[in-house]
């Protein structure tokens, strides 16, 4: 009785998920459309934000208990599923248009910090001069998205009421609001109770700590870029990828360190190298035709596979 419970739960769990994105992406579009910012730029930061709150809620925590390489492996695991599970079977679902901006401007910055997070990490940890380095770089590369997006955007605003106005404001906050709870207890819902049925049939903790925990923890991730991609809205679904790896990185890398310095094994290292791989394999991907089609959502998730081969391997 206990088991069939717990798929309730996972049941559950998943609905959270998807409605969570739906309003998380509804709210999103609205206010993107009434403030003149693009998609892509509500994509990289209050989307992506939003879908970051498991792994900032699991590395703060961790942080805290002094679990180092849960805390880091936790941000590094879940950028690779975001790259290579999560887009790829996003766009196995439906091909994914890249604007020039994204090519241009925000996967070289991803792939810079990912260069710099690895500069970081070479000397066996990342304390409290390198949190507050991450802290301030997740600000500035806010208010930069913000301000490149008002240059490149020319929207006519249609004059409304300012009653009106201020609806439209309360609705959409409240929509992101609640689609952020939904989609982190969701998350949670989903990951404890999978990973209690794995447990129950034999399932040895270790592998679901490296699949079901792993994306689970980017199940929002998942979710609202699929949302996104299947409803025409391709900027967000890439902004949320990509604004996704760099709030991990330099906000929940930051203010876990901040919090209680981590130390780094050298194991690590070899994972942060894949992750700037999987990183770097985007721009000739994307460059492509700017499309990421059906055939590259399947090379970018044979690729995850091969990495989550290697893991057991390693064990």
């Amino acid at each position: 009785m206990e088991i069939i419970f717990n798929f309730l739960l996972v049941g559950t769990g998943l609905t959270m998920l998807y409605f969570g994105a739906e309003w998380l992406v509804k709210g999103s579009i609205a206010i993107s459309n009434k403030l003149g910012v693009s998609q892509l730029v509500i994509g990289l930061t209050v989307v992506a934000f939003g879908t970051s709150a498991p792994e900032l809620a699991v590395s703060v925590s961790s942080a805290m208990q002094g679990l180092s390489d849960v805390a880091l492996g936790n941000v590094v695991g879940s950028n690779i599923v975001n790259i290579g599970a999560i887009l790829g079977l996003s766009a196995i679902i439906s091909p994914i248009i890249v604007s020039k901006s994204a090519i241009r401007k925000e996967v070289p910055i991803m792939i810079g910090i990912s260069f710099l997070l690895l500069a970081i990490i070479f000397d066996g940890k990342i304390d409290l001069v390198d949190g507050t380095l991450l802290v301030a770089g997740i600000i500035v590369f806010s208010w930069y998205s913000y301000r490149s997006s008002k240059k490149d955007t020319d929207i006519e605003e249609v004059p409304i009421s300012k009653t009106l106005q201020k609806n439209i404001f309360l609705k959409s906050t409240v929509f992101i609001i609640a689609g952020f709870l939904l989609l982190t207890g969701g998350s949670f819902l989903t990951v404890d109770n999978a990973v209690i049925i794995g447990t129950s049939f034999g399932i040895s903790e270790l592998f679901m700590g490296l699949t079901v925990v792993a994306i689970g923890t980017s199940l929002p991730e998942l979710i609202t870029s699929v949302v996104a991609a299947r409803k025409g809205h391709a900027d967000l679904s890439v902004g949320n990828i990509v604004g996704s790896n760099i709030f991990n990185i330099m906000a929940i890398l930051g203010i876990s360190s901040l919090i209680s310095g981590i130390t780094v094994s050298e194991k690590v290292l070899v994972d942060v190298g894949i992750m700037l791989a999987f990183s770097l394999v985007l721009i000739p991907i994307m460059r492509s035709g700017f499309i990421i089609s059906r055939k590259e959502g399947i090379l970018l998730i044979t690729g995850y596979i091969g990495y989550v081969i290697f893991l057991l391997y390693r064990q």
